[in-house]
């Protein structure tokens, strides 16, 4: 099973349990992206059956992309949206950049503390405690993103940073001799799985780690796809949604400088460009999640402008969720990005709880079995496990994580980290 994943929800979206009405404030759109990212990471998250899951429903191997690849990236794009629009929020109702920036390492801190008791419940093993992670890398990316927000918020500041991270990051993994096995294209194979920087610097310090306080381990054994050299990129994701989130601003407020659809149309160009980008860098830098290239950065933070711009257009420009049947679109979407923190703790809980139980027997598969392949076997795959049955378990397991939202929502409790 993946790493638990949580979202970052600064404030609630206004609503009542039948009808959906966004404070002109909000951009509600952003809102319903999350919500859908957050839904589709949880069934991405959560086959019935790994050994039977839809090729777009799982990770790329190595270099390439599926649709899977593009939901990390798309939560930290939205991660780097909801700073810029938290700092203008709370900046207007007095808050000092001081205090802000307090609060930043203070949510980042409880962010790595929650992956870490994730991690060792329930048994409490530091040998096999997994430091990195997908949980971690928000913590980093938003307390850098959030902190470099503090200090500046002009869109040209912010996307040299950006270039100056991925061109640095390119260089690194391009040229730099790798100990023990030579320099990229010359002595090893550029992006070569084991024998790249980012995999040799992540071995060194988990060894120093299982040394000195005996506890530590890598995601894949010889290497992490949340390791330290490869949130540098992850950061310049992070950057480009709050790029973004200056540009909708623009859009809103009282007086504001561009029309709503000419925001919808720059967010539409900039995603077309930063997938054109991603795909001719990836000529000479290959597309690849597990080590967060750059040319994956471009290209995911296009896909995201493109599925942002057309949220935009339908929510916060055409007010789909106004109409009867466009409320039942998006009211689901936001009903998980409102509480996205419950419904992925939900999900872990649900999913270390089952595998937990143990079964009499064994599975058809050879397995010993629990609660998760009993569920799984006796009501989804009586008749032998497909892709089918492991992806209507995994739709299954998202509307089990709904429910505590549901309730949540229409009791109008938000709980925030």
């Amino acid at each position: 099973m993946s790493e638990l994943s949580a979202t970052l929800t600064d404030s609630a979206t206004a609503t009542s349990s039948r009808t959906v009405v966004a404070p002109s404030s909000r951009v509600l759109s952003v809102d319903v992206l999350r919500g859908i990212t957050i839904a589709f990471m949880i069934l991405v998250n959560d086959p019935g059956d790994g050994r039977h899951v839809y090729t777009q429903l799982e990770h790329a191997a190595w270099n390439g992309w599926t649709l899977t690849d593009l939901v990390f990236p798309n939560f930290l794009f939205i991660v780097g949206i909801a700073i810029i629009l938290s700092i203008h929020a709370r900046l207007q109702k007095g808050a000092s950049r001081r205090e802000l920036a307090l609060h930043t390492v203070r949510r980042s801190a409880t962010i790595f503390v929650v992956a870490m008791l994730i991690n060792l419940v329930p048994f409490f093993r530091f040998t096999h405690l997994r430091i990195y992670g997908v949980l971690p890398r928000i913590a980093l990316c938003y307390l850098i993103v959030g902190l470099i927000c503090l200090t500046t918020q002009k869109a040209k500041n912010l996307l040299a940073i950006t270039v100056g991270l991925l061109v640095s990051y390119w260089l690194l993994m391009r040229f730099v001799p790798v100990p023990g096995f030579g320099t990229p294209t010359h002595e090893i194979p550029l992006l070569d799985p084991d024998r790249n920087l980012a995999a040799w610097i992540d071995r060194g310090v988990m060894g120093f780690l299982q040394q000195t306080i005996h506890t530590g381990r890598l995601y894949e054994g010889t290497r992490d796809p949340e390791g330290i050299l490869s949130t540098i990129p992850a950061v310049g994701t992070t950057l480009l949604g709050a790029v973004t989130a200056l540009w909708l601003r623009r859009a809103g407020g009282k007086s504001p400088s561009i029309t709503r659809t000419q925001c919808a149309l720059g967010m539409l160009a900039a995603g077309v460009l930063g997938i054109a980008a991603g795909m001719v860098w990836d000529l000479w830098f290959p597309i690849n999640k597990k080590l967060w290239t750059s040319s994956y950065v471009l290209f995911a933070a296009g896909c995201a402008l493109l599925g942002l711009s057309v949220c935009y257009w339908l929510v916060d420009i055409r007010r789909l969720h106004e109409t009867r049947v466009g409320r039942w679109l998006t009211w689901p979407w936001l009903v998980f990005g409102s509480n996205a923190i419950v419904a992925y703790v939900m999900a872990a809980i649900v999913e270390k709880t089952l595998f937990l139980i143990q079964m009499p027997g064994t599975a058809p598969d050879g397995r010993p079995l629990t609660g998760w392949g009993w569920v799984y076997w006796h009501i989804f795959a009586g008749n032998g496990s497909t892709n089918n049955t492991s992806v209507a378990f995994a739709i299954a397991f998202v509307l089990v994580c709904f429910i505590p939202n549901w309730i949540l929502w229409r009791k109008k409790i938000f709980v925030k980290l």
